[in-house]
Order: C-alpha cells, then structure tokens, then sequence
C-alpha cells in the first residue's frame, strides 16, 4: 500500500484568535482558510501559506 504524500504543514501556532477581519492573530489564516485546510490539496494549501506569508509580512507584530 503506498502511503500518500505529506500535505503542507500547517502553520497553526496553537494561539488561536480571530480579529475583526476573521483572521487569525497566531497564524495569520483566515476562519474560512483554518477550517477547510484539511481537506485542501497541497496546491490549494500553499496559495494559503503565499497569503499568510503575505499577511504575515504586513503585520504590526513582525518587524523588518
């Protein structure tokens, strides 16, 4: 039996809180993204993880 292929890792920090634009402070997900991404193909989880990267980036806690 041939094992299938490891998905993305998730990028969930176990810091779970949405803010006002249901995005979530630890892993910069969206409450959409968090609940459908184990059922996502890995194509469709690292367009999420380009946008985390994204949101990531523009947030007021990481600095350059």
């Amino acid at each position: 039996m041939t094992k299938p292929k490891p998905q993305v890792k998730s990028p969930c920090v176990n810091l779970c809180l949405l803010n006002e634009d249901d995005v979530c402070v630890g892993c910069y997900r969206t409450g959409k993204e968090i609940t459908l991404w184990g059922g996502m193909n890995k194509a469709s989880q690292l367009a999420v993880m380009k946008k985390v990267r994204e949101r990531e980036s523009k947030s007021q806690f990481v600095s350059d």
